[in-house]
């Protein structure tokens, strides 16, 4: 009658095996580390720099735990583990020096870190801590508004380029096109020209609306964005930012960023662990931007850095091809390009294939037509700096397909690749608000919340153990079993613990303790209706069942709302909620069975049961 089959005791071992070798690296600490990573789009980090790192550590005399390289998408970083503070702060100074040679200019970043004690082979089957949210590990805090008059007037200056364009490609006559604010003005001079030029528009670009005005210089076509344009604009700009911070904070080593939209036009960016305010508003803040320009050949090549540069055009010392002097006005910028992959030219040889929007196709013919055999030049600007990623000829006509040839190696064709789909900022941003939490409170937090769910799991079994007797104690093993496998589960998933999430796990233990309450009560009560012991057992568990299931569930529900519909601290405290209730039943139900089974299922004569005192209406 109470007797489990051995596939259950296997699965209720496997369970047990699986909680604690996933619970235990949440015990080990973290050590001080720092990290090293490239401070440069177009400086790609790799195995050597770690070999750089090393020599450059053993010459100074500082001893380092371990260090490892890591590739982190397309590029990669080192990571060296000391054994103090004073090491760390040691090992930045002397590693900024020796790996950067113009410190103004820094062509890497060293940036302090904390490394997991995790022992290798723990590490080697994905057994990690959790991630420390903002609140347990300190870090900063931003929020972010981004510059929406910028993103309009940038839109708008596309939309004026675009309908001038399109009147000359249709041969509408116009007086002149002009910006007014957020609107475009079309001057024609009589009826017939703007009911052309109105087709032409409202055909191509359908997002403007469309307006005929007459004054005393006569008659206009006045475009606005319409509603849906407008919010589609600042969403996608939004989005834009949102994307290139999440690449940016890459360089950080910031182990779960929070980044994410509030409101309209605001981006909250939160970064635990870093306590390095201005190097964070740095690396958010850095402009990237790609310009292909035209090669100034009225300056000699070879004689760039002696001869006088001229008006309108500037020298560029860096990069590749470098140096050169190019023209200032580029023929288009990085916000034309729509795709770039590495590929192979004609003669097998490395090279990088671009795709521009319809605008960008445009301009390229254009400035092109007339260039063919001409070199021109593609432009990375980063914190202000041009970088010459590549100097070629035009071999031909280009349009909105075309290729960049002379590569060294398929690695670098694809490089430059992502650097040309990486984009920028699609507007600037301005920082309305800026909070540092330090490591200490992070600690005191951790500390609190802790002691919280020690004492709380503490009080729960002196009573279960009180009034319940052995029964007590088997509920209180199965809850110390919910909490080891809820605490492994949010490990294995790599989550961010938050002081919601704490909270979170002391109500999941009130919580489960409830279902073992109902199971004890249920059998005292079978008893106090004449059951013998093996069948009160028996028929409390499999009754309390229908009651467990429906309450969880409920409750269930209402964790699932909360994390389809909250954000942020809310969101960590739904997944923790709804995971506890998936660990308590399963705890609750089958784990504190499996030890009654054990305890009492084996005995043919039982009189009677440790479960408290048992209350019968005859007493």
């Amino acid at each position: 009658m109470n007797r489990y089959p051995l596939w259950k005791y296997i699965l209720i071992v496997f369970a047990l095996l699986f909680g604690a070798l996933y619970t235990i690296p949440n015990f080990f600490g973290e050590s001080p580390a720092v990290q090293v990573s490239s401070a440069k789009a177009t400086v790609k980090a790799g195995p050597d720099l770690l070999a750089a790192a090393e020599q450059a550590l053993n010459t100074a005399g500082v001893r380092a735990e371990s260090m490892y390289f890591e590739n982190i998408g397309n590029n990669g970083t080192v990571r060296i583990r000391f054994a103090n503070t004073d090491l760390q702060f040691k090992a930045k100074s002397v590693l900024e020096q020796s790996l950067n040679r113009d410190p103004s200019d820094p062509t890497y970043l060293v940036a302090f870190n904390l490394l997991p004690n995790t022992p290798q082979w723990l590490q080697s089957l994905h057994a990690m801590p959790m991630y420390l949210g903002l609140d347990l590990r300190g870090g900063v805090h931003f929020l972010m508004q981004v510059d929406t008059k910028a993103v309009f007037t940038k839109r708008m200056q596309g939309l004026q380029t675009s309908a001038r364009s399109l009147l000359v490609e249709k041969r509408v006559r116009f007086a002149g096109i002009t910006r007014d604010g957020d609107a475009v003005e079309i001057r024609v001079r009589d009826q017939e020209t703007l009911n052309a030029a109105k087709n032409v528009l409202a055909a191509q670009l359908p997002e403007l609306a469309l307006t005929e005005m007459t004054d005393t210089d006569g008659l206009k076509l006045r475009g606005t964005l319409n509603p849906q344009a407008l919010k589609r604009t600042l969403e996608e700009a939004v989005q834009q930012n949102i994307s290139t911070l999440s690449k940016r904070v890459n360089e950080l080593g910031v182990a779960e960023p929070i980044i994410q939209r509030q409101g309209a036009d605001r981006i909250v960016v939160q970064l635990p662990g870093v306590q390095d305010v201005s190097r964070a508003k740095d690396i958010i803040g850095r402009t990237a931007t790609l310009e292909v320009r035209m090669v100034d050949e009225t300056v000699r090549r070879g004689t760039e850095e002696t001869a006088a540069v001229p008006l309108g055009s500037e020298l560029f010392k860096v990069g590749k091809g470098a140096p050169v002097v190019l023209y200032k006005d580029p023929i288009i910028t990085g916000d034309y390009i729509s795709n770039a992959g590495a590929s192979f030219d004609q003669d097998q040889q490395a090279a990088v294939s671009i795709d521009l929007n319809g605008d960008g196709g445009r301009k390229m013919r254009e400035a092109t037509r007339s260039k063919i055999g001409k070199l021109m030049a593609i432009v990375l600007f980063e914190k202000g700096k041009g970088e010459v990623l590549t100097v070629a000829s035009i071999r031909d006509e280009l349009g909105s397909r075309f290729q960049i040839t002379g590569m060294d190696s398929p690695e670098g064709a694809a490089d430059l690749a992502l650097l040309l789909r990486a984009g920028s900022l699609a507007a600037p941003m301005e920082i309305i608000e800026e909070r540092t939490i330090g490591p200490q409170l992070g600690a005191e937090n951790i500390s609190k919340g802790f002691n919280s769910t020690l004492y709380g799991f503490t009080a729960i079994a002196i009573f279960m153990v009180i009034y319940y007797m052995l029964f007590g104690f088997f509920s209180v093993f199965a809850l110390a079993v919910n909490v080891m496998l809820l605490i492994a589960l949010l490990s294995v998933m790599q989550a961010t613990l938050t002081l919601p999430g704490i909270a979170a796990i002391a109500l999941t233990l009130g919580m489960a303790i409830d279902a073992n309450v109902l199971i004890n009560e249920r059998i005292r009560e079978e008893l106090r209706g004449g059951a013998s012991p093996q069948a009160a057992i028996a028929t409390g568990f499999e009754r309390a069942w229908a009651t467990i299931l429906d309450s969880n569930v409920t409750t269930l529900i209402a964790g699932l709302a909360l994390l389809i519909f909250g954000s942020g601290p809310i969101r960590g405290f739904a997944v923790v909620h709804c995971l506890g209730i998936l660990t308590s039943m399963f705890s609750a139900v089958v784990v504190s069975r499996a030890f009654a089974n054990l305890w009492y299922g084996r005995r043919k004569k039982l009189t009677s049961v440790s479960i408290g005192q048992v209350w019968k209406p005859n007493a």
